[in-house]
């Protein structure tokens, strides 16, 4: 029983073998769209002509931070800093204690600012100075921040607007006339009024209410840190990023190459191949990007790779040539960007790659497609193998069957045989006799 099961279960050996190299297959193909992605994303990266407008800003000196957005231009700024925006404050007169009840009664508690208005602050009866601040900063509405200073002598209600500029100063407040008859205070309330920062920018003088100021460079923003300080800001074009871009898209196309030459490669002394030996498909991916390559925008300026420093070389990899690159990009940045973006979504050079790319990991591209096939086959053999390996079980118990019939008549045979041997020998002696 056990070698005749062993002889049928051999024929689930070829299903086997068949499942592992569709398995392969799969992972084969799934390795390539990731390279193919991969390298799309590079590719992308060159069809976008924001890529080719980065900048990037310099400082020198220690009074502002730059920071320049998308709508910055090329340029140099000289800006001195004369004076810090700050926000206005005002100090109460001084009280004995913080603590203990100041107020008989419910009182209104209110601000004049220099410029618009604020809530009028609802003070509890028997609040003390505490509960003073703490009803100022639940009720301001944000627009004042309220604390408590011990001078020495004695305990002040500090507010201090929440902005900064002169607009936003606290002239004055109500503090005194809210206070019991019988509190007694010392000393004045003290203003300091908020002041507007003061900077020039190439001479021209500005003034801000804030020291983070937007637009007085178009498409920066520049935040002031030190009065009285000069310093100097460069903005360039991000030759480093856009370098940078051009290296991703060599690298992340050699490495597509090298993992097609694994997939497809076969060593004649094992006679091992890779999952996509002698595939259609990669085969078709791999003309696909080699006309890709080799394709022309059919613009104006540059035409081919090798125009802009890139070479295709024998083995099917690119190459940078570092000293032409770098030379396109500082003398030529138009040109290279309208050779790789193009004038439209399309027309540029990774916009014509993008396109190809498209057709290959794309929803219902040839990657997508072979690889759904794979997978479909897969499953279609798991399944073979599944109803092979039920019908080996109904076998062997078809022999277990038969082997138990066959072992009860041959008992029985035996029986009967026993028998016959019995009385075949009393009939001898009987005849003897």
């Amino acid at each position: 029983m056990d070698q005749l099961q062993t002889a049928e279960r051999a024929k689930l050996q070829p299903i086997a073998e068949q499942v592992q190299s569709a398995n392969t297959t799969v992972s084969a193909y799934g390795a390539l769209k990731s390279a193919v992605s991969t390298f799309q994303d590079a590719t992308q990266a060159l069809n976008d002509t924001s890529s080719f407008e980065s900048l990037t800003t310099n400082v020198e000196g220690d009074g502002v931070i730059a920071i320049a957005s998308s709508e910055a231009q090329a340029g140099r700024y000289d800006v001195e800093v004369d004076q810090l925006a700050t926000a206005g404050s005002l100090v109460t007169e001084r009280l004995d204690s913080a603590d203990e009840s100041v107020v008989s009664g419910e009182q209104t508690l209110s601000f004049a600012l220099t410029e618009g208005s604020m809530p009028e602050i609802t003070i509890a009866d028997g609040s003390s100075l505490e509960d003073i601040r703490d009803a100022i900063n639940d009720q301001g509405g944000g627009q004042v921040t309220a604390s408590i200073i011990n001078d020495g002598q004695g305990y002040r209600l500090s507010v201090m607007s929440s902005e900064t500029g002169a607009d936003a100063s606290i002239e004055s407040t109500n503090f005194s006339t809210i206070l019991s008859g019988d509190v007694t205070t010392s000393d004045t309330q003290v203003v300091q009024k908020g002041q507007n920062a003061a900077f020039n920018v190439n001479g021209i003088d500005i003034v801000s209410a804030s020291n983070q100021v937007e637009g007085a460079i178009q498409g920066m923003t520049l935040t002031l840190t030190e009065a009285g300080t000069s310093s100097t800001i460069k903005v360039e074009q991000d030759n480093e990023a856009l370098r940078e871009n051009v290296n991703t898209f060599v690298e992340s196309f050699n490495t597509l190459k090298s993992t097609l030459n694994t997939l497809t490669n076969f060593d004649v002394e094992t006679g091992q191949s890779g999952g996509l030996n002698a595939d259609a498909t990669t085969r078709a991916v791999e003309r696909e990007l080699r006309q890709a390559i080799s394709g022309m925008t059919g613009g104006d300026g540059f035409n081919v790779l090798s125009d802009v420093g890139i070479s295709l070389q024998t083995d099917g990899t690119l190459k940078v040539d570092d000293e032409k690159l770098d030379n396109v990009i500082a003398t030529q940045p138009d040109r290279l960007a309208q050779f790789f973006a193009g004038s439209s979504e399309g027309g540029g050079m990774a916009g014509q790659i993008n396109t190809s790319l498209e057709r290959l990991v794309g929803d219902g591209g040839r990657l997508d497609t072979a690889k759904e096939n794979a997978e479909s086959r897969v499953e279609s053999l798991q399944e073979r193998y599944s109803r092979t390996e039920e019908r080996i079980g109904q076998t062997v118990e078809r022999y277990r069957v038969q082997f138990q019939a066959m072992d009860s008549m041959v008992a029985q045979m035996n029986q009967t045989g026993a028998y016959l041997e019995q009385q075949l020998g009393m009939l001898a002696q009987t005849n003897q006799s």
